[in-house]
């Protein structure tokens, strides 16, 4: 069953391991590191920090949402896919300036504590459950469906490049469609490189040195920068990642248990440099989509995958920033798109599935699409709260007539 969390081993079985799931994994890692990586960069440039350092935020993160996402995926059997927070990375850039980065760093220790504490004493899974799966469709799909119109933005911008990966991968969804993404990541790294559009050779490759940094706490640090971290990090990241397993087809998630156990890593990085671990959103419905493997109790064959290349990356996590700022933006975008179209389609069907929950579905998908934030917390926790209001009122009127 997609939702059962009992089992007593901690290693994949060989008949559940798939090319597919691979693959799956591999993309998530693709898609998800360059782009935030590239904001850890910026904030840390921000807060005055010398290359080590940087590598070391880096490579802390990479190796604790690497070792939790295997840990909780094994012991689960669930594709547990952990994240950096993205909106969490770009508050900091504009946060850091002017605090020392010991200040900072208490402050990164104040919000993995406060993640821990909501996992220990079970306040998270009251909550998620709460969340009506047609809502949680909604806002699957809202999310996503900017990366599918990204696609045909990117072959406004480099037709090139991004029509032969369109191509192959309508072929290979005819005739071999568990493959069809490993064929848009061969075709556009061939074509890329036909093109001139791969800068390897720029690529400066060192590995990471883990810096520890003393924490200091104060009032400033835990009001401008860890309660922000906090709230960002569950509204945009863990609770809209919990919807996506929901929407998944993952009924039976452990919350609370996996909120915890990220928290608590997050607690262990955060003196090297790690601002935040949490649950992904965005690359979980990769991990977690059809497109990994038909039968969903073997896509966490893919999040196994997805956190053992995160450990790998830790070792040379500045470098590798590097290697994906290589590649040209477009075919980033396009794969992305491309490996995102299934679960859009199935958040989609699954929002509009039932006629009485279209309206309240409709509005999440739209205040999720639109990209809105307010208080640097984005657009899928604010689609969520939008379903849920309306949902509580449309339900309630029909219930009241």
């Amino acid at each position: 069953m997609p939702g059962s969390t009992a089992t007593s081993s901690t290693t994949p079985s060989r008949n559940d391991i798939s090319l597919s799931a691979i693959v799956a994994g591999l993309v998530a890692v693709l898609v998800s590191f360059g782009g935030t990586a590239v904001l850890m960069v910026q904030a840390g440039h921000t807060a005055g920090l010398d290359a080590a350092r940087i590598g070391s935020w880096l490579g802390s993160i990479c190796l604790a949402l690497g070792l939790g996402g295997v840990y909780l995926s094994l012991r689960t059997r669930l594709p547990i896919v952990l994240a950096w927070s993205t909106p969490g990375a770009a508050l900091l850039i504009t946060a850091l300036a002017g605090v020392p980065f010991g200040e900072a760093v208490g402050a990164f220790v104040v919000a993995a504590a406060l993640a821990l504490v909501c996992g220990v004493f079970g306040w998270v899974d009251p909550i998620a459950r709460r969340i009506p799966p047609q809502i949680a469709s909604a806002m699957l799909a809202g999310v996503l469906l900017n990366f599918g119109v990204g696609v045909f933005g990117a072959m406004g911008r480099q037709a090139a490049l991004v029509l032969p990966m369109a191509l192959a991968y309508l072929a290979f969804k005819r005739y071999a469609p568990r493959y069809a993404i490993l064929a848009v990541l061969a075709v556009g790294l061939a074509v890329a490189a036909a093109l001139g559009l791969l800068r390897f050779d720029s690529a400066g490759w060192r590995l990471t040195e883990f810096v520890w940094t003393t924490p200091v706490f104060t009032w400033r640090g835990v009001v401008s920068l860890a309660i922000p971290l906090f709230v960002v990090g569950m509204a945009s990241q863990n609770l809209p990642g919990l919807a996506v397993l929901q929407a998944a087809g993952y009924q039976q998630v452990p919350a609370s248990r996996i909120i915890g156990v990220s928290g608590g890593i997050g607690l262990l990085a955060a003196p090297f440099g790690a601002h935040s671990v949490t649950l992904a959103a965005i690359i979980a419905a990769i991990c977690a989509g059809s497109e990994a493997h038909p039968d969903a109790a073997r896509r966490y064959v893919a999040a196994v995958v997805y956190g053992v290349s995160y450990i790998a990356l830790s070792v040379a996590a500045g470098a590798v920033a590097v290697f994906f700022q290589a590649m040209p933006p477009a075919l980033i975008a396009t794969l992305a798109g491309l490996a995102l179209l299934a679960p859009i389609m199935g958040g989609m069907a699954a929002a509009m599935q039932q006629p009485e929950g279209r309206e309240a579905a409709l509005i999440t998908l739209l205040a999720t699409a639109s990209g809105m934030s307010f208080w640097g917390v984005g657009s899928a926790f604010w689609g969520l709260v939008a379903g849920l209001v309306a949902h509580w009122i449309i339900t309630g009127r029909r219930r009241g007539g």
